[in-house]
């Protein structure tokens, strides 16, 4: 058995220190590049939101690596996320490529599904397996805690890019970490790394991102919208991370990260779940706006049925607090150029805002 699976950000770290410990032959796809997303476009259905397309690409290519088992999560309510799996075996099926597809869904009704799952896949005594959750989880919290430095360094360093060379160096050491001392120790040369570095005296723009997971953390989908923010002087905010993800789908919340509750945050705008993150969209639109940031960005998919409803609302978020939002949908055909136009317009404006002092009134977008 050789197992792949999705990529999304930076979550490849935690899923293949995961599957190593249960004993499986982890097959990493490629990163994500243009052809990833020329794959799956040309064999995934053309009204298909984009996940599913470079999911699918990511899967071909590592299929030329040798892999021959999915693993993935599943979805609940009206999203397609649900359909994901039976629709991408199909296709690989029609193109002669015989994958078995293990999916994870919420352990919402019976956690005993997925433990089924965990045993079926595991070739190790349970404590490794155990043993492997611990660490994943761990280097989840060290990326994620890196991560969120290097927003609040992009726009304040004198030399662009230092920041991002340094980072991407942690993960190379933190996915070869074995053990939480290792993990820890590269956290904190980083840090220091990253404390050390030479800073502008300027207080940048604050801009939250949210919006669908995937299109908020794969760089390829949203065409590095953080870096292009950072170098235009934005710290960029946001409250989607992989540690969030994993403690809110697998762990139900029981671990000790800072409180999400878009029950309490998105109404009266957004009263119940809409699928996907639709809720979390609005809930943490409403949480950052009132928190200091100075703009909010919603990512979603082009045709995002959950991102659709929570951008019905937003104009209402925008009106009642002051603070604009601009929603960008995403898809194969989305320009680098254009994307730029309307980060810097919307960047521009902002700044004008702030610099003006004009908190009063509804700006329109």
């Amino acid at each position: 058995m050789k197992v792949t699976f999705p990529h999304m950000g930076n979550l490849w770290i935690v899923l293949k220190t995961l599957f190593t410990h249960l004993g499986l032959d982890v097959v990493v796809p490629p990163p994500c590049t243009k052809r990833t997303m020329e794959l799956g476009v040309r064999y995934a259905p053309e009204s298909a939101c984009l996940p599913l397309k470079v999911n699918l690409g990511n899967f071909l290519e590592a299929r030329e690596l040798g892999a021959d088992t999915i693993v993935m999560a599943g979805g609940v309510g009206p999203c397609r996320i649900g359909y994901y799996a039976a629709v991408q075996h199909e296709i690989l099926k029609d193109l002669g490529y015989e994958f078995d597809m293990v999916v994870f869904e919420p352990p919402d009704v019976h956690f005993s599904e997925v433990w089924d799952k965990i045993k079926y896949l595991n070739r190790r005594p349970w404590q490794e397996g155990v043993r492997g959750v611990i660490l994943a989880w761990q280097k989840a919290c060290a990326i994620d805690a890196l991560e969120q430095q290097l927003h609040r360094l992009r726009p304040l360093e004198e030399k662009p890019g230092q920041a991002d060379l340094i980072f991407r160096k942690a993960l190379e050491k933190i996915d070869e970490a074995n053990d939480r001392r290792s993990i820890k120790r590269v956290y904190k040369e980083a840090e220091s790394e990253l404390n050390n570095i030479h800073r502008r005296s300027i207080n940048p723009l604050r801009i939250a991102i949210v919006g669908e997971i995937y299109t908020v953390l794969e760089p390829l989908v949203n065409l590095d919208m953080e870096k292009r923010l950072g170098r235009l002087g934005v710290e960029v905010v946001r409250g989607l991370f992989i540690s969030r993800w994993i403690n809110d789908n697998l762990f139900k919340g029981i671990m000790p990260l800072p409180n999400h509750h878009p029950e309490k945050t998105a109404p009266p705008y957004l009263n119940h779940f809409v699928g996907g993150h639709g809720w979390d969209s609005v809930g943490d639109a409403v949480a950052f706006s009132r928190s200091g940031c100075d703009g909010v960005i919603q990512l979603a998919p082009l045709t995002c049925m959950p991102e659709i409803v929570a951008h019905s609302v937003m104009p209402s978020v925008q009106q009642d607090t002051g603070v604009p939002i601009m929603t960008i949908y995403l898809d194969e055909q989305t320009g680098e150029a254009g994307l730029q136009t309307r980060l810097e317009a919307f960047v521009d404006m902002i700044g004008r805002q702030k610099n003006n002092s004009l908190n009063k009134g509804i700006i329109n977008i």
